[in-house]
């Protein structure tokens, strides 16, 4: 589990904020150190809380810190439609909520399935990202095929991703039913082995009785996550993987090039291999790899943020 705990007692209440024709449960930080904006967008299947260790040192560090559960997480509004959950509804919705504070850009964080979503903030809505820190998940170049159509015929009918897809509710109604199970083996130290049939990876982890690999986290900080999944149900968050082929579309005429200066943070022992390429894509691009797996932020969290808030100063942020 991480080396220090983060000071609860001042860890920021959430409020609720209207944006994008849902509300978004927001917890904000450092609104003393107004007009420096940084909003972090947490993954699969993540929240805001997440960000726990990053929020108090990012606003001694004088920046105004802004941590949506975004739509589907949380106590954040989940549509019943499945096409909600898309890329133009997900980047639209950081969009307003920088028009909520009154900012006309920010500094975007991201991890995992927040790191899709800042990659295409950034090529969407260029005038509205200052700079880009992603974690974990490079920029996935869009290839010739729709990526479920590509992933079901490289890994099998199986693979999670396109399970979601075709299998819609059986993973988000076995998840649910054994969600303390499920995060117990999911967040464990450098990623555990895929299970016998990876292709279930998360069916699998619900189901497994023996973790694998050392705990990322102390069991109150797991609590915040089982209660918070048992109460809101996974639909809404698996619902993003079920627009990935509506999302390569939508993304079909858009010109693969982030300007912004972009720091990129990978864990050394993370299943998600390191782009070769991304450099191609985000020219001013700078490269950390930190030892731990794909729970970056939360295994290695003094690490992270000494990253960030260095890269950060180097460009004048």
């Amino acid at each position: 589990m991480a080396d220090q705990q983060p000071d609860f007692s001042k860890f920021p209440k959430p409020v609720m904020i209207s944006v994008n024709d849902v509300e978004l449960e927001v917890f904000e930080a450092g609104r003393e150190n107004e007009g420096n904006p940084i909003v972090l967008c947490h993954g699969f299947p993540e929240l805001a809380f997440s960000w726990r260790y990053q929020i108090l040192a990012l606003v001694s560090a004088g920046y105004h810190v802004i941590v949506p559960n975004q739509r589907g997480y949380g106590n954040s509004s989940s549509p019943s439609e499945v096409t909600a959950y898309d890329i133009e509804h997900l980047t639209g919705d950081m969009v307003a909520l920088l028009d909520h504070y009154g900012y006309s850009d920010a500094i975007f964080v991201g991890h995992d399935w927040g790191a899709n979503v800042v990659w295409n903030l950034a090529l969407l809505h260029p005038e509205r990202v200052s700079k880009v820190i992603n974690l974990a998940l490079p920029y996935q170049e869009r290839g010739k095929r729709p990526w479920i159509e590509f992933m079901e015929r490289v890994f099998g009918e199986d693979f999670y991703f396109v399970h979601f897809n075709r299998q819609i509710g059986v993973a988000d109604a076995i998840m649910h039913e054994n969600a303390e199970q499920f995060f117990r083996n999911f967040f464990r130290k450098n990623v555990p082995p895929a299970p016998p049939e990876p292709g279930m990876l998360m069916i699998n982890l619900a189901r497994a009785e023996k973790p694998l690999g050392e705990p990322i986290m102390s069991d109150r900080d797991l609590s915040v996550f089982v209660s918070s999944f048992k109460s809101s149900g996974f639909t809404g968050a698996i619902n993003w993987y079920r627009n990935l082929d509506r999302n390569w579309h939508f993304m079909a005429d858009v010109k693969p090039l982030i300007q912004q200066p972009t720091l990129m943070i990978y864990g050394e022992r993370d299943m998600i291999p390191k782009s070769q390429t991304l450099k191609d894509f985000a020219p001013n691009l700078d490269v950390v790899s930190l030892d731990c797996g794909h729970w970056i932020q939360q295994e290695k969290p003094e690490e992270t943020n000494q990253a960030m808030l260095e890269w950060l100063k180097k460009q004048g942020a």
